[in-house]
């Protein structure tokens, strides 16, 4: 197959899921009901929260999955699944149901952020499809946020595609860092695809390829006389690129009624380069011209420029965003929780010597609880069905702690997870993306709390139970441990 031929994403799965599923079939209980959760158990960078990205990917793969003539024809070839299950998959259609949080949901270690209720088999087949998109993008968005705090208010730009892991990557990277406060996107696909605002200005072969600096810049602005960003590093920025741009703003522009637009510059110390560029433009008379940077940018290094004093108006982030170079993976999980037995929904538990892998079980609810202020306090999981009423004091508890005796008083719940696909169906419409974005900048700056949103040793938000769900949870733990305890 060649990239260009038309893809069916169906098969983006481990052979485990198939040869999993190929057992249910063989069992009496192939269609029983299951629950599944996606979770994870870290924020990325250490950082205080993630964002949930990658939903509507995961709606369109269900809605479409479906297995073509030649895939059933591949899963033939490797010669371990029976005809009868294969022609269960040449009619298969997802038909199971989806609650989640919305897209763009500021989301919390441990907490079901995606639940699968759906046939034993439909479960397990969707697995890695579900968390290919939402480790993805999710680590992504998260990034591209903290890179855009860093920036204060001024504008970030995804530059990464040619540094990104393939082609897909890039493409929904750019989704992704929209949805955590990037601006604009250099990947043209992306703009085509989700409506993202495209930039871009010149690159080093466009000044290296004319015979020199000024004539570059001069035949450039010439194009592009409404939008002419000059990138003034190649040669030298100070005694070179500067003075050539404002020659090309006096003789060039200003003769036609423009100003110009930007600089760039791309490399070496660019705290000091930005701050005598600045001082050299304003003398010119272009206080309006803005200054760009790039070059192998983080949070880090932007926090940096800023601190140090750097006359920057906005960031171009490439290979540190799109690759989220510092944290390579989210690490979601998908575990089973439920199995429907006897027309009862009955708790799973995944026991662990690491007590962090020690799943939450069963069926359930989560709430995120505020106060007076509209301020996020922390999340709350109860179980399916529980009556959760704030007009007054709502003892929880503290799985860290469950010693302690808390209770809320004065404050609201908001349900965080909604049905968004009853049946294979979807449920409602999905937002645009850049609705998505603006619930992020919503959330961010009405309801988390700044200290959640600093870099070094952010404060914890807390993920509580109410006492109904921790005893639940407690008394399956305990019977297996009897189960597996040894016998004397």
């Amino acid at each position: 197959m060649s990239q260009f031929d038309e893809r069916n994403l169906s098969m983006i799965m481990d052979l485990y899921e198939m040869t999993m599923a190929n057992g249910y079939h063989g069992l009496v209980t192939g269609n029983t009901n299951v629950t599944f959760d996606v979770f994870f158990r870290h924020n990325p960078d250490n950082g205080g929260f993630s964002i949930f990205a990658g939903l509507e990917q995961v709606l369109e793969f269900l809605e479409n999955l479906h297995f073509d003539p030649d895939d059933i024809e591949y899963l033939r070839s490797l010669g371990i699944f029976p005809d009868d299950f294969l022609q269960r998959l040449a009619s298969f259609r997802f038909s199971g149901d989806i609650d989640a949080f919305p897209e763009g949901t500021i989301m919390y270690p441990n907490e079901p952020v995606l639940t699968v209720n759906a046939p034993l088999v439909d479960a397990q087949l969707v697995e890695t499809a579900i968390l290919n998109q939402i480790n993805h993008q999710s680590l992504i968005a998260t990034k591209a946020q903290r890179i855009v705090h860093a920036a204060r208010g001024r504008s970030v730009a995804d530059f990464g595609a040619r540094r990104a892991h393939n082609a897909d990557a890039a493409v929904y990277g750019a989704r992704a860092a929209y949805i955590g406060g990037i601006v604009s996107t250099a990947t043209l696909l992306a703009g085509k695809m989700f409506g993202i605002p495209v930039t871009g200005t010149m690159a080093h072969s466009w000044v290296m390829y004319h015979k020199d600096e000024f004539s570059a810049f001069k035949h450039f602005a010439e194009a592009y006389p409404d939008g002419a960003v000059l990138l003034v590093d190649t040669y030298n920025v100070l005694h070179s690129g500067i003075p050539n741009a404002i020659r090309t703003a006096r003789e060039v522009l200003e003769p036609m009624g423009k100003r110009l637009k930007g600089v760039r510059i791309d490399s070496g110390d660019l705290a000091y380069l930005s701050k005598r560029a600045r001082a050299m433009l304003d003398e010119a008379g272009l206080k309006d011209c803005k200054i760009s940077v790039s070059n192998s940018l983080d949070e880090y290094t932007i926090n940096s420029l800023i601190d140090q004093g750097g006359c920057i108006d906005s960031f171009g982030v490439g290979e540190r965003l799109i690759t989220a170079r510092s944290e390579p993976v989210f690490g979601a999980v998908y575990k089973l929780v439920s199995v429907d037995e006897a027309g009862r929904a009955e708790p799973r538990i995944k026991i662990s010597e690491t007590v962090e892998k020690i799943t939450n079980p069963g069926r359930k609810c989560v709430y995120r609880v505020y106060n007076q202020s509209g301020h996020a306090i922390s999340d709350l999981i109860t179980l399916q069905g529980e009556s959760v009423d704030m007009s007054q004091p709502y003892r929880y508890v503290n799985p860290m702690k469950p010693w302690r005796s808390r209770c809320y008083q004065d404050v609201t719940v908001r349900a965080l997870q909604h049905p968004v696909m009853r049946r294979g169906k979807r449920v409602g419409k999905s937002p645009s993306l850049r609705e998505i974005r603006d619930y992020v900048h919503r959330q961010l700056t009405q309801e988390i709390w700044e200290e959640e949103q600093r870099f070094d040793n952010p404060h914890l938000h807390k993920l509580v139970m109410s006492p109904a769900y921790y005893e639940a949870k407690m008394d399956l733990l305990y019977k297996m441990g009897e189960d597996f305890s040894p016998k004397i």
